[in-house]
């Protein structure tokens, strides 16, 4: 019997009627006096995106499980020390891709040092990266897959942008609780959808190299190149 390919996740939690109680998932909370909180976490998703997210990754490589670590809390923000420590317990969990759909304005070098350990360690790293703009961390470190949303893609496509903003490109919505999918959303979402696609690859051939996964899944990807919007009138 084959072992499931463990997905991380790296947000705002899942909220629990959507995944297997004995999953993995934890919480990092920095307290005020700089101390790390690390928690057994069962919780509701208070800010939903982490839940949304799962949704995606879940539906479109079924076979996969996920550990969770959750670094946003009570709203769509975090330290780089929180996120770092999150990072590292999904590589201790035996994940093979962790997905980050966030970025965070400026470097720091306790989430940059996070990153390395886990390319290191030969985990995958997606993260998200804006269409448009300055660049952010962690999607700006050395061996992290930059993702942003790409309206030509529909959930299962990606493609190869390949440009200094991102490396590839994905559907742009998150699906709903019904299934159904609503086109609204950004680069974070589209990480997702980029995660479950490489994961759903991964599942097939789960001891190959990162560099041989992005060569196939830049080979089967639909568009190649910058999506290119018309001018409005």
């Amino acid at each position: 019997m084959s072992v499931p390919v463990v997905v991380g996740l790296l947000d705002s939690g899942v909220d629990p009627s959507l995944i297997d109680a004995d999953w993995p998932r934890r919480s990092f909370v920095i307290a005020d006096d700089g101390s790390l909180a690390i928690r057994v976490d069962g919780a509701p998703d208070r800010v939903g995106h982490g839940t949304e997210l799962a949704r995606i990754i879940l539906h479109g490589a079924p076979g996969v499980r996920l550990a969770v670590a959750r670094i946003f809390i009570d709203r769509f923000a975090c330290t780089p020390a929180a996120a770092a420590a999150g990072l590292d317990w999904l590589v201790d969990q035996g994940v093979r891709l962790v997905n980050m759909s966030f970025g965070l304005v400026h470097d720091r070098a306790v989430l940059r040092e996070a990153c390395a350990r886990a390319t290191a360690a030969g985990v995958l790293l997606a993260a998200a990266a804006p269409a448009r703009g300055r660049s952010v961390f962690p999607g700006s470190y050395d061996g992290v897959v930059r993702v942003s949303g790409d309206a030509r893609c529909r959930p299962g496509e990606i493609s190869v942008l390949g440009g200094s903003q991102a490396d590839f490109g994905a559907c742009v919505g998150p699906r709903g609780k019904d299934g159904g999918h609503r086109r609204t959303g950004g680069a974070s979402f589209a990480t997702a959808h980029f995660a479950a696609v490489a994961a759903a690859r991964l599942a097939n051939n789960p001891d190959a190299e990162n560099r041989w996964v992005l060569q196939r899944l830049a080979r089967n990807s639909r568009y190649h190149g910058p999506e290119r919007r018309r001018a409005e009138a």
